[in-house]
């Protein structure tokens, strides 16, 4: 069967609006109008992990510091997460999507893309389909949910946002090129704040600017990355929605209530976090093997480095050299330490091994033993 084209596919990428906020809306209505961040203690140096839209009128953002949001609003009501219950409405949730297609890919517990190109809903109609999940969501479930309707992920979920809150919008095949071209270069998945001012330092503002520079151009100015900036701009994303996400990497971390002064009080607090790490490696070691181990420094000045090194155990000793050798990179005290390892899924070692060529298989040996 010949690959399917972009313009052949009908994809929706749903977005849970304002996710946890949502949830605690829900089971407190009295929360209801009222600005409210769900995250961490202002005190304990808490982040905001997700805001109401009432919050958001104050410039409150996920990632800010709580400190700050309750500066940009006094009045802020903060909640602990309670990540359970986060959970099950994501289950919930995914429930709704499952009665309409087995093509899903979650990319959190909030969002997801799904392929309703061969679905029999509606008579095959995306944009019926998106409007029955948002109905069902909102009914079952008792949040809002949108969505963004088009040929391919990229543009289905820059579309998810445009509607936002409990909105859909929809990006037809022949729509596709005027839709892109209008484009701020933000918009395009990659490009964070560093890449947005180099582009807009060579005039570069929107996905019509963009295509004026060559392919090869753009690999001057942004590497790799340029080979798909080129596709993006016009609106060019083949990617099919992974039903089977691969785990890259799995680690734990803590910010402190009170900065770690030396390298001492760092690898004191090791010790926990490997546990934590340990047991969150529990969870898919029968899956993954692993390459790399890594340790994660934030200094006060939050200035962060992260130094990794080959290896496939994950014993304590390793970390602690790691950390003593990241903490001189700073020798300054440290507000947040983490540690993490880098995986390689099992079964591509093993469909590898079919490969009968035997150099092969003794760099695969030598890679996974």
């Amino acid at each position: 069967m010949a690959p399917m084209s972009a313009t052949s596919r009908k994809i929706i990428h749903c977005d849970c609006d304002c996710f946890y906020a949502a949830i605690e809306t829900r089971d407190d209505p009295t929360l209801a109008g009222k600005p409210l961040a769900v995250g961490g203690r202002p005190d304990k140096r808490g982040v905001v992990a997700t805001c109401n839209y009432e919050a958001r009128k104050f410039g409150i953002h996920s990632a800010m510091p709580m400190a700050t949001a309750l500066r940009h609003c006094p009045h802020l009501l903060i909640i602990h997460p309670r990540m359970e219950q986060y959970r099950e409405a994501s289950r919930a949730v995914h429930r709704i999507f499952q009665e309409f297609t087995p093509l899903i890919e979650p990319l959190s517990l909030d969002e997801a893309f799904l392929d309703v190109t061969d679905s029999d809903k509606f008579q095959g109609s995306a944009t019926l389909i998106a409007q029955e999940i948002r109905r069902r969501v909102r009914n079952e479930v008792g949040i809002t949910i949108s969505a963004g309707i088009a040929p391919n992920k990229f543009i289905a979920k820059v579309a998810s946002d445009w509607n936002k809150p409990d909105g859909q919008f929809v990006v037809k095949p022949e729509q596709v090129d005027e839709f892109v071209r209008a484009l701020a270069v933000k918009k395009i998945f990659g490009v964070g704040k560093v890449t947005a001012k180099r582009m807009h330092s060579l005039g570069i503002e929107t996905c019509a600017d963009l295509r004026e520079l060559t392919v090869e151009q753009l690999c001057e100015h942004f590497g790799s990355f340029g080979e798909r900036l080129y596709r993006l701009c016009r609106g060019i994303d083949d990617r099919p929605v992974n039903t089977d996400r691969i785990r890259k990497s799995l680690s734990v971390e803590n910010t402190y209530d009170n900065d770690l002064q030396n390298v001492d009080a760092c690898l004191a607090k090791l010790p926990a976090l490997h546990e934590q790490l340990l047991t969150r490696l529990s969870k898919v070691e029968a899956d993954y093997f692993i390459s790399k181990k890594y340790i994660k420094l934030k200094f006060d000045n939050f200035v962060s480095t992260t130094i990794e090194t080959m290896s496939h155990e994950t014993e304590l000793t390793g970390y602690l050299t790691l950390c003593q050798e990241a903490f001189t990179r700073g020798n300054r005290p440290v507000r947040l330490v983490g540690m993490g390892v880098k995986l390689e899924p099992k079964r591509v070692f093993e469909n590898s091994l079919n490969n009968d060529d035997p150099a092969h298989k003794r760099q695969l040996r030598l890679r996974f033993d």
